[in-house]
């Protein structure tokens, strides 16, 4: 991210267990298979910092990067369609709550869904409690590769039920990167 050092910190399974520091935190939600591992390595510019897989739910921790000196990127397990034991999905899910309504480090929100289907009841019970805690919201459309040119304009208004300004992005194309990382770089000020 416009060459800050960024490195792989910890992965933490509870809130107790995440890093104890001063940094600013933006945290990447989303769906298991909505591409925020790839994400983080698209916005930080080094494959292979976050580890992806062509199968959804592998991210099963709260996985930090460090981002320079004060900024913090926080990789949450997904929600939604990945297969896996109830118990694991229930502490996930546990986790993923306790983190979002607990974690004082904690700035902003970049909010993934798939440009494809927009935001679902999950997305805009995010976005709302994003919204009531005072985080600031990046609402990004991922996988705009995907979609026909005559498609956008409604992806775009299925984005604006988040109230946030949408991105639309592609970490194959890289569209809509570099804006997320202008705007992520501008929250940590």
């Amino acid at each position: 991210m416009d060459r800050l050092a960024t490195e792989f910190v910890a992965s933490a399974g509870a809130l107790a267990h995440c890093p104890r520091w001063n940094r600013i935190e933006i945290a990447i939600v989303g769906r298991s298979n909505v591409g925020k591992s790839s994400l983080v390595n698209a916005l930080t510019g080094q494959r292979g910092l976050a580890r992806t897989s062509r199968t959804p739910g592998r991210t099963q921790a709260i996985n930090f990067f460090t981002l320079g000196e004060s900024l913090a990127l926080v990789d949450l397990p997904g929600y939604g369609y990945a297969k896996m034991p109830q118990p694991v999905a229930t502490r996930i899910a546990g986790a993923l709550r306790e983190f979002l309504a607990g974690r004082g480090n904690l700035q902003a929100l970049i909010l993934l869904t798939d440009a494809r289907r927009g935001p679902q009841r999950e997305e805009l019970d995010l976005a709302a409690s994003a919204r009531e805690r005072g985080l600031t919201l990046f609402a990004v459309a991922t996988k705009c590769d995907k979609l026909k040119r005559s498609e956008r304009p409604a992806a775009l208004a299925r984005m604006r039920a988040l109230e946030a300004e949408p991105i639309l992005c592609s970490v194959h194309t890289g569209e809509g990167i570099e804006l997320l990382r202008r705007r992520v770089l501008s929250a940590g000020r």
